[in-house]
């Protein structure tokens, strides 16, 4: 059975960018992992997690990806919760543009 690109996504790009996500709010932009699982609506264990690479093994490797991650998390600063969902959504057009997982987006 042929997996849709919202499947994929889910699977393998999801925990990819929450992980990209958090690792911007918590080293970037110095909040702490429990303000950041609030602000990304996780609880603190996934942040830790994803900060670890327990979760989101993969790696984004693009550049322009990456600072689009960049523009999330300030936003996400910025708004909170409520911003997350469209800011996923707008990262994953992104990454489906550059070719769905592909090699030279993520690894």
């Amino acid at each position: 059975m042929v997996s849709t690109p919202c499947e994929q996504m889910r699977w393998d790009g999801l925990p990819v960018l929450r992980k990209e996500l958090a690792k911007n709010l918590v080293e970037k932009f110095g909040i702490s992992q429990k303000e950041a699982a609030e602000k990304l609506g996780l609880t603190p264990a996934a942040i830790c997690q994803y900060l670890s690479e327990k979760r989101g093994r993969l790696t984004i490797v693009d550049e322009k990806i990456l600072h689009e991650v960049t523009i999330s998390a300030v936003k996400i600063i910025e708004e909170g919760e409520p911003v997350v969902a469209s800011e996923l959504c707008r990262l994953c057009m992104i990454i489906r543009k550059h070719g769905i997982l592909s090699f030279n987006v993520i690894k």
